[in-house]
């Protein structure tokens, strides 16, 4: 019987049993699996018409990561959500959907691998960004879409080979709170295996907030040296640029910082073995708060599965398109006129991006 008690019905006011809580709760993995997956899937269309436009030769390797990346997202999500949504509808047993236990160590490989890949790919797509805007003489000389497959590559196996060191004895996998999905094992003898997964991650955002603050600094500098020629188009490019790369900083840390930070902690000492008893009121509000911040956590960092197509792609048509509208209404411009600006300001985008 797995360790965590089965979710039951609770009677309502009228004594009888109410809407069982897995019907219910079924529904926060159905729509993040649904989000996740239009959202990835459009940005890897648009990714692809762009990749074979004419005129992309120098935003190929941007291109590549943004691609990757949504393909590993949507890989991730293809492989974990379906699980979550089976374990949910049988009511939180996951004994009843995986009684050999072999689901589990695949759930907590894809959990480890597709969760490691896109901090990676983020960080690299900070470096290489940085590169292009701090170094262009060297960019150009060195960057290529050869160089960058071969990058993706080394990323991808780099995450699989990490993901499946328990099959080495390095660590483990097992069922977390509360039994609807399985991760890295905190307890003894997977200790130093969970502090490798967090702080590699912790290291990956650090590589990609230092070097978008890089290229955050750089755009500043150009703005001013280029803001009496360029005039107002060339402000409005950079503070797009701007706003995606403290999107991306933002919801990055945010979505991943609780989960690696917690992990660190838990290794250290501060374990939620306790968690595999299912709390009550009667053994305190804070074991059950910490039970809950973590999967709080878990459920963040899915968040950035979804989150990732709109912040690096998506968004930053839409706020073209936002500050068209807004020029538009504000100079009362003909149709005529606010469609060349829109397609000026675009083919400017083209020329600065990546």
């Amino acid at each position: 019987m797995s360790p965590w008690q089965r979710c039951e019905p609770l009677p309502n006011a009228t004594g009888r049993a109410a809407e069982p809580c897995g019907a219910v709760s079924v529904a926060i993995p159905l729509a993040m699996m649904l989000a996740g997956m239009a959202g990835n899937a459009l940005a890897m269309l648009l990714v692809s018409r762009s990749y074979r436009a004419k005129g992309s030769r120098r935003k190929r390797s941007f291109l590549l990561c943004i691609g990757s990346l949504a393909l590993t997202d949507m890989l991730g999500q293809l492989l974990t959500s379906p699980i979550v949504i089976s374990v949910y509808l049988a009511d939180r047993a996951w004994d009843a959907v995986d009684p050999s236990g072999r689901l589990c160590a695949f759930f907590g490989f894809a959990m480890t691998a597709f969760g490691l890949c896109p901090l990676l790919i983020a960080s690299a797509m900070a470096a290489e960004r940085a590169l292009a805007t701090r170094a262009p003489h060297w960019y150009a000389t060195h960057m290529s879409p050869r160089v960058t497959r071969a990058a993706l590559l080394a990323i991808g196996a780099a995450a699989l080979a990490i993901a499946l060191l328990p099959l080495a004895g390095l660590g483990r996998y097992a069922l977390q709170w509360p039994g609807t999905w399985c991760f890295i094992s905190t307890g003894a003898g997977s200790a130093a295996f969970a502090a490798a997964f967090a702080a590699l991650g912790l290291l990956s955002l650090a590589v990609t907030v230092g070097c978008n603050l890089a290229t955050i600094g750089a755009l500043l500098a150009r703005c001013r040296a280029r803001a009496p020629r360029a005039g107002r188009p060339w402000g409005r490019i950079a503070t797009d640029t701007l706003l995606q790369l403290l999107g991306i900083m933002c919801v990055l840390s945010a979505c991943w910082a609780p989960l690696l930070v917690t992990m660190l902690r838990m290794t250290w000492g501060h374990s939620l073995e306790h968690c595999r008893a299912v709390p009550t009121p009667a053994q305190g509000s804070a074991q059950h708060r910490d039970c809950d911040f973590f999967l709080t956590a878990v459920r963040l960092a899915s968040l950035n599965q979804i989150l990732d197509p709109w912040v690096y792609l998506l968004l930053r048509r839409m706020l073209l398109q936002r500050c068209c509208q807004a020029a538009s209404a504000v100079s009362h411009c003909s149709n005529a006129n606010c469609g060349a600006r829109a397609t000026a300001l675009s083919e400017e985008t083209r020329r600065t991006a990546a």
